[in-house]
């Protein structure tokens, strides 16, 4: 059952359906326990705690937009005899969505805490430009950062 009904924003916003599609299925595993943080303009860190788990236990895999951090315990040789088992060592995979243009920049573990770093870089042609208006009896507009071509052969009046 949902919580919130997003129909009217679909019905009223164009390009937005992703978004609405990542806060209707935002619902996940809540293990292991993580954090999200800005850490910088364009750089953001997920730090999870994973206690138990060696980083060759831990697999991060980056597709498109989407960050898969999954933990595969090894099986022991010598299996424990425990009393009580308060520490987690199970299987885990989460996913998280990411904005366009970011990407994992690194990661590691210590500590038990696996802090993933991600920055967002925006590709120099989606950058916002500044665009020179032309009248319409002048040339043609240019763009800041675009070479003018001078053409050959115009005789000064």
């Amino acid at each position: 059952m949902k919580a919130f009904d997003y129909a009217p924003f679909y019905r009223s916003t164009v390009g937005f359906d992703r978004l609405f599609d990542m806060l209707d299925h935002s619902v996940g595993p809540d293990w292991p326990p993580y954090d999200i943080e800005k850490i910088g303009e364009n750089e953001y860190r997920i730090s999870m705690a994973v206690a138990g788990f060696n980083a060759d236990e831990i697999e991060l895999m980056q597709t498109g937009t989407e960050l898969l951090v999954a933990g595969q315990k090894q099986a022991t040789e010598n299996e424990r005899q425990l009393l009580h088992r308060g520490i987690a060592q199970r299987n885990f995979k989460q996913t998280f969505n990411l904005a366009n243009h970011v990407r994992v920049a690194g990661a590691a573990l210590e500590n038990g805490l696996l802090s993933v770093k991600l920055v967002r870089e925006v590709p120099e042609q989606l950058k916002p430009r500044r665009i020179e208006i032309g009248t319409a009896a002048g040339a043609a507009p240019s763009q800041d950062n675009q070479p003018q071509q001078i053409e050959q052969g115009a005789k000064a009046a």
